[in-house]
């Protein structure tokens, strides 16, 4: 249950990372409001998960969930760089995230 608090929480991590671009500074309500309940969520869930799972760990699961999912959101959204290298980089985030499961106690 913790690593699926954990992997909702990276989601939602994406959510309020790309929202802080649809925020405008903060300056436009909807968005802000999203963006502030998507960050609440995200952390109180990290919290969640880090009852059981060691804290480097799942730091960096959620960030590395993250990372991915907002260059992914910026390729789809943003028509952001679809370089092989920069895919390939994100690719080792992945095996890297996919690592730190297979490998935690």
């Amino acid at each position: 249950m913790d690593w699926f608090a954990l992997v909702v929480a990276g989601s939602l991590e994406c959510i309020w990372a790309v929202g802080l671009k649809y925020t405008e500074g903060f300056s436009k309500p909807i968005p802000t409001l999203i963006t502030i309940a998507a960050m609440i969520s995200s952390f109180w869930l990290l919290s969640v998960a880090m009852k059981t799972i060691p804290a480097g760990t799942a730091y960096a699961v959620w960030t590395g969930i993250g990372a991915v999912g907002v260059a992914v959101a910026g390729i789809i959204f943003f028509d952001e760089s679809r370089d092989t290298p920069r895919l390939i980089c994100l690719l080792l985030i992945v095996a890297g995230v996919a690592g730190l499961r297979l490998f935690s106690r």
